[in-house]
């Protein structure tokens, strides 16, 4: 297919787009890499770099090679351009970046490392170790990202591709999601947003990624890059040992593109290959990542004899789980638990968590395995709240507007009859849910977790999980729960304002919870330059990787808001660097 020219597509149409199914997600479609051979027709199209993918590490490696003086071309599968990130807030956690240094705060190098590490890796973390406990690899790959990630976004911004500032939530820079380690000395400002075309401060709410696609985009197009949509990569053609172009599919025809010093894959995760998922996933629902998350880049990258690090892991979120069930490509997911007169409990009617913790952390907490009755007991978590919060919070995902409750909020004049119908609710899913059910003692002990929590909230702390006891739970309470307009309820006076008692009187709801993903962020093994190793751990010539096609440098660590975004930028300006470096070949 023909250029096609995505600016003329809506954010609107962008994020209603990812209510659609993801075809053919059910298949695993390995794509191949294959030698190129002598009697091989001529090349399609010729360029310095290919970039494989649009979304925030694309647009990087993009921007970053063509400002280099590299002829580049941009390869996209879906008819738009941005993938996921047209649907993220735009923000990029970025470590010791130049808005916090003009704002005199310091962000040295060995503490950041410890603050990385001990988040990605707590189980290995060793302070006094020269790589802080940490193979010489895996340390490479967090070093590499805390000394360009700062250079990266500058030098988008120097070459008038996309500028950023700092990312505020009610006005002060955002704070980490673990602003609370020990290590963190630097617990605010490391995230941040991009400028509108005024020069304004985006807000970061989901949509405005697009902004990032879309000044990154128009400078591309002012330095005449050809972007092909629609050219789904199904190979990379390899020369002897080095990977010289890639071949794809349009129009239901091959195109050969040549690149003379490298390919850069930045496709996205494989949120949407089930079976991938149900290989490599303890529990992924559905995902907010775009269809075309299928995972292409594993198939390609294993034919072209890379070696896979970790593929467990993902960005995760918890999802509504009956929307999940109708389809696994979600508008969006339960980022941030809205609310203060609420809480969520497992099949026996317990808190299991912190409910205002980041949505990543927060997840994993659906994974917990009980070895007496030999299941996950918090598979399927319930969020219950009463009417001051439909009343107060109502509109805030995932709480429904009050006038209007929709299919998924299982409602009851009190938690007796709320148990029932919950019980009765699961019933009818037995087929679809694993066979969950609520413990013959729910009813009771839900009663008790409710006069619990009420004098949790009526005291201001939470002695069994914290909530509100960090910075981050406040601000972002702030941030994803504002008062409905219109509300009869009064603000939140208590001590904590995460937590306020329920209503006395129903009635009191309930909405299924189950874990869900941004996207997944397991792949092929990079090393420092962002060059895809083999299996004895050398590079393969003219083949990098970025963003969620690849094992994640940070592992499962989320480190603040925009935790993905920000290494995507990085490493797709790290392999734009380095393979800018390379001689072309003939």
């Amino acid at each position: 297919m023909a250029e096609r020219d995505p600016s003329k597509i809506s954010r609107r149409q962008i994020l209603a787009g990812a209510g659609v199914a993801a075809a053919g997600a059910a298949t695993l479609g390995m794509a191949g890499a294959r030698p190129a051979r002598a009697q091989d027709p001529s090349w399609d199209r010729e360029a310095d770099i290919v970039v494989v993918g649009s979304g925030a590490a694309a647009c990087s490696a993009a921007a970053t090679s063509a400002s280099l003086g590299n002829k580049v071309v941009l390869i996209e599968k879906e008819p738009i351009l941005g993938g996921t990130t047209n649907k993220s807030g735009g923000v990029a956690w970025v470590p010791n970046n130049s808005q916090m240094r003009a704002a005199g705060k310091t962000d040295p190098k060995a503490d950041c490392m410890k603050y990385m590490v001990r988040y990605s890796y707590p189980q290995r973390y060793t302070p006094n170790s020269p790589t802080l406990g940490l193979d010489e690899a895996s340390y490479k790959l967090i070093e590499a990202f805390y000394d360009n990630g700062a250079k990266a976004i500058d030098h988008l911004g120097n070459i008038g591709a996309v500028q950023f500032g700092t990312f505020l939530v009610g006005g002060k820079p955002s704070p980490d999601y673990a602003d609370h380690l020990p290590e963190n000395k630097a617990p605010q400002g490391r995230s941040v947003v991009t400028l509108d075309d005024s020069g304004k401060i985006m807000v970061g709410t989901i949509g405005d990624g697009t902004n990032l696609i879309g000044h990154v985009e128009a400078w591309l197009r002012k330095q005449d890059v050809p972007i092909l949509t629609e050219h789904k990569v199904v190979s990379a053609v390899k020369d002897g040992d080095r990977v010289v172009g890639v071949e794809a599919e349009a129009d239901g025809k091959t195109v050969r593109i040549r690149a003379r010093k490298g390919v850069i894959f930045a496709t996205g995760g494989y949120a949407h290959n089930v079976d991938l998922v149900h290989l490599h996933q303890k529990g992924l629902w559905g995902s907010c990542a775009m269809p075309g998350s299928t995972g292409d880049f594993i198939g390609i990258a294993q034919s072209a004899g890379a070696a896979m690090g970790a593929m467990g892991t993902a960005w995760r979120t918890q999802i509504v789980f009956e929307q999940a069930l109708e389809n696994r490509v979600l508008p969006q997911g339960v980022f941030f638990v809205p609310a203060d007169s609420m809480f969520l409990v497992n099949k026996y009617g317990r808190r299991v968590v912190n409910e205002k913790r980041d949505y990543n952390d927060r997840t994993e907490v659906h994974f917990y395995f009980d070895p007496v009755h030999e299941d996950y007991a918090n598979e399927l978590l319930f969020m219950i709240f009463d009417g001051r919060s439909l009343d107060a919070f109502g509109g805030a995902f995932p709480i429904p507007d009050p006038s209007d409750l929709g299919p998924y909020v299982i409602q009851g004049a009190d938690m007796d009859e709320l148990a029932a119908n919950l019980a009765n609710r699961l019933d009818t899913l037995k087929d679809k849910d694993g066979m969950v059910a609520l413990a013959d003692d729910f009813p009771k002990t839900l009663k008790e977790t409710l006069d619990k929590f009420n004098a949790y909230a009526k005291a201001g702390k939470d002695p069994d999980f914290k909530r509100g006891d960090q910075s981050y739970d406040r601000a972002w309470q702030a941030f994803f729960s504002v008062m409905r307009e219109g509300s009869t309820e009064k603000p939140n006076d208590l001590p904590n304002p995460t937590m306020h008692p329920f209503r006395p009187e129903g009635p009191y709801y309930a909405i299924i919870l189950a874990a869900g993903a941004l996207d997944t962020s397991g792949g092929p093994r990079i090393n420092e330059h962002a060059q895809v190793l083999a299996p004895d751990g050398t590079p393969i010539a003219g083949l990098y990787g970025a963003g969620n096609c690849i094992a994640a440098p940070s592992r499962e660590a989320y480190y603040g808001a925009g935790g993905t975004i920000g290494p995507c930028i990085a490493f797709g300006y790290i392999a734009a660097q380095h393979a800018h470096g390379q001689s072309q070949t003939g």
